[in-house]
């Protein structure tokens, strides 16, 4: 009455629970956060290859949770800002660790700060997206594009000196040098502007639904077959495809731009 809260104890009001459907995205989160920080575990013991699968499988979460929360009505600013906490861990530190682990320790100075960089950028780029969540006006976003490349993303590009090491056991792959350069390409990716393509802007035409379906069918065989050599076609695919963006991003810029100024007076 007097304006003053007082506790919760002695008004006999309890906060109220959180349902079983708020609980699940979440959890998904933080499943995502505890194998990404488990991939750090297995390349602190050597395994390598186990490590970057629990990357993989903290990203596959990640499109996981988001998917849920909608799906489920169980979207929060807790869980967004969760999500992007747990992806700074799993897809900026992680990577980060596993690489300089893997070969960077033998550029200590440069090869340290290649991976401090690229948590960084990773970090960078997650606050980018939560500072303008709420802007009316992204460009990018309006047009469906993203801006720069996205952090599970940019986690498994920098992998890729990795997946070539794993495939062909070959040592010229483990260069540190070539891999502290690569990992910091890759970081400055993550906070570039460039515009990359979205998912969402991914429609196939009717007529080649049945061949996009076989090709999905094909990747996912190609996985269990060949990992290593079908990460990398797929990381290479990515890389061809951002040129892509960019230039589609500026034809939909042109036709958006026409069509303003063909409604002008």
């Amino acid at each position: 009455m007097n304006g003053i809260v007082e506790p919760e104890g002695r008004t006999g009001r309890l906060p109220k629970g959180l349902t079983l459907r708020a609980l699940v995205p979440n959890a998904l989160t933080a499943a995502a956060l505890c194998v990404g920080l488990t991939g750090i575990r297995f390349a602190i013991a050597g395994e390598f290859e186990k490590s970057v699968l629990a990357v993989i499988l903290a990203g596959l979460l990640d499109g996981i949770d988001g998917r849920a929360a909608r799906l489920l009505k169980a979207q929060s600013r807790f869980g967004a800002e969760l999500d992007s906490l747990a992806d700074s861990i799993s897809f900026g530190v992680a990577p980060a660790l596993i690489i300089y682990l893997w070969a960077l320790r033998d550029l200590p100075s440069l090869g340290w700060f290649a991976a401090l960089a690229f948590a960084i950028c990773c970090v960078l780029r997650l606050a980018r997206f939560n500072a303008r969540i709420d802007l009316p006006d992204q460009p990018h976003k309006q047009a469906g594009f993203l801006t720069g490349v996205p952090a599970p993303v940019g986690a498994g590009l920098a992998f890729l000196p990795l997946y070539l090491w794993i495939a062909s056991e070959q040592e010229e792959f483990r260069q540190p040098a070539g891999v502290a350069v690569w990992l910091v390409l890759i970081a400055f990716l993550m906070i570039s502007s460039l515009p990359t393509l979205s998912w969402s802007r991914l429609r196939p035409r009717k007529s080649i639904r049945l061949e996009v379906i076989a090709l999905a069918g094909m990747l996912v065989a190609a996985l269990l077959i060949e990992p290593w050599f079908t990460l990398v076609v797929v990381s290479l695919g990515y890389l061809l495809l951002i040129p892509l963006g960019v230039f589609s991003y500026a034809r939909v810029k042109r036709q958006r731009g026409g069509r303003g100024a063909g409604q002008e007076p």
